[in-house]
């Protein structure tokens, strides 16, 4: 071959490859940038997958919030209904038993058996059962103030003044510390501390009632509310003693079957 020939061929092949070497390069980045945009669009795919799951359980939960707030809100408006009855009942067997009318023995009472003391006219004697089931006579004049301070004291526990009722039934103790009403009238001072939630007060109440008058109505609820107010104290060995005695020594009752739900409870817990 011509040796011009030759170099001419040469500088040719040279100058084409000089030319498709950056070509080759461009192709090279472009496929390069197109992989990082799909990578990019396919990372975004995914935050906005992330955020509409993320958005879904939010509303979710507020769902689920909005259902929690119905039931505890119905919850309590069970709770004051049933407490209102309770009380309601309490006030209507005061009024029948003050006027001498007969009221059978647990008749459409509540979870805590409450019966009114006996009342009677100035100087009578009311009969306290004792520990062998016969009837004790102890005196106890229910006097037209005594009957009218505890009723004015009940009758605010009945509005849900608690902190009014507290002081009512306080000094209405102070007033009749051997009163005929002077049991249930420590019961409901109990109470009144007990539903805000002031334990260490009610437990005080509430063991002073059942340690002073161990056979009266109230004793078996005075027993149980000891116990949760132990158990609202986080004294929970000494909850746990107090309401399995409620279940033996009151098998069968209201108090004993509340007594087992919240041992169960207390169980439960524990694991």
């Amino acid at each position: 071959m011509n040796p011009i020939r030759a170099f001419a061929l040469a500088a040719a092949i040279a100058s084409a490859l000089a030319v498709s070497a950056p070509a080759a390069a461009q192709r090279a980045s472009l496929a390069d940038r197109v992989v990082a945009l799909e990578q990019r669009a396919a990372n975004n795919q995914g935050n906005v997958d992330l955020l509409n799951q993320v958005t879904q359980l939010k509303a979710e939960v507020s769902s689920l919030r909005s259902q929690i707030e119905e039931l505890q809100q119905a919850n309590e408006q069970a709770q004051s209904t049933a407490r209102a009855q309770y009380l309601d009942l309490d006030g209507r067997l005061n009024r029948l038993e003050g006027a001498g009318a007969p009221v059978s023995p647990g008749a459409g009472l509540p979870a805590v058996p409450d019966t009114a003391p006996p009342s009677a006219t100035p100087g009578a004697v009311a009969a306290a059962p004792s520990t062998s089931g016969a009837a004790t006579p102890v005196v106890a004049a229910v006097g037209a103030d005594e009957r009218a301070s505890y009723e004015a004291a009940f009758d605010v526990l009945k509005a849900g003044r608690y902190d009014e009722s507290a002081r009512l039934f306080q000094q209405f103790l102070q007033q009749h510390p051997d009163g005929a009403y002077a049991p249930n009238a420590r019961y409901w001072l109990g109470e009144s501390y007990y539903v805000t939630q002031n334990y260490e007060l009610a437990l005080e109440q509430f063991k002073a009632l059942y340690e002073r008058y161990p056979t009266h109505d109230k004793a078996p609820g005075a027993l149980l509310k000891v116990g949760l107010s132990q158990y609202g104290l986080k004294q929970m060995d000494a909850a746990r003693e107090t309401l399995t005695q409620v279940t033996q020594k009151y098998p069968g009752s209201d108090a004993a079957r509340t007594a087992d739900d919240r041992l169960r409870s207390i169980e439960l817990g524990a694991r």
